[in-house]
């Protein structure tokens, strides 16, 4: 293995503080992007947001080849949906030159980094919100990049033939309708494809939403596997495992 090549394995898949930092700093860099382009969709396309997006894409695409290069088995990583997501990012940050708005695709690179083992793992380990919030986070990330993917999607498909959607914003707004049923009705996708995409995104859209409901109102429990049954999650005061009985040493932080 070439030097250069030992040296992003241990960033991107390392226990050191260098590979920590760096990670954390493509998680920065994810989040900041993703505000880029949220705001740039509602702009008007000019030569310096595509000059920024030729930019980041270039920075996107070597971070993807970065991943295959240290990969055991690069073919093998097309198998995974994240790979995918990656590709679909890497292409969209050109997209808006030709189609303007699919460039909200960008934002599945979030939800990659969020899926990623090492990032989470040290999650966990440094951020006591992100412990005892995972599960909204992770499920509010993924209501954000579905409504974003799908603003895009129907702006791409839409724009120019329904004239209803103008703007990126009438994109959004009907998105969000119908992922909430709200269903104004003062927007509408015509055709068998725009009424299957508005069914997609209303299951979608209504099953992410209640996930996320589920998992702000239910009662808070720590992750702590088991080590008789493996469960993962208990109370936070718990004793006993509630499946098997073993006795537990769940970390108390010592908070009130």
């Amino acid at each position: 293995m070439t030097r250069a090549a030992t040296t992003l394995r241990e960033l991107y898949e390392g226990d050191t503080r260098r590979a920590h930092r760096f990670r954390y700093g493509l998680l920065v860099f994810d989040v900041a992007t993703v505000a880029f382009v949220i705001v740039t969709s509602f702009l008007p396309l000019t030569a310096w947001i595509i000059a920024c997006d030729v930019a980041l894409g270039v920075c996107v695409l070597l971070d993807f080849a970065a991943r295959l290069g240290i990969s055991r088995a690069p073919l093998r990583e097309f198998r995974h949906l994240s790979t995918w997501a990656d590709v679909v990012a890497v292409a969209s940050f050109l997209a808006p030159v030709i189609v303007e708005g699919v460039g909200f695709l960008r934002i599945l690179r979030t939800l990659r980094l969020l899926r990623t083992y090492h990032l989470l793992e040290r999650l966990r380990q440094d951020s006591a919100v992100f412990r005892r919030n995972e599960d909204a986070i992770l499920a509010a990330t993924n209501l954000v990049v579905f409504v974003f993917t799908m603003t895009g999607i129907v702006y791409a498909t839409q724009h120019g033939s329904n004239p209803a959607i103008q703007t990126p914003v009438d994109a959004l707004y009907f998105t969000v309708t119908s992922l909430t049923t709200t269903g104004y009705g003062d927007i509408t996708l015509p055709g068998p494809m725009g009424r299957l995409l508005s069914v997609f995104v209303m299951i979608c859209g209504v099953t992410l939403f209640f996930r996320l409901a589920q998992v702000v109102f239910r009662p808070y429990k720590v992750r702590f596997p088991c080590d008789a049954c493996g469960l993962m999650r208990h109370e936070p005061d718990a004793v006993h495992c509630k499946a098997c009985g073993n006795l537990l040493n769940i970390p108390d932080e010592g908070g009130d």
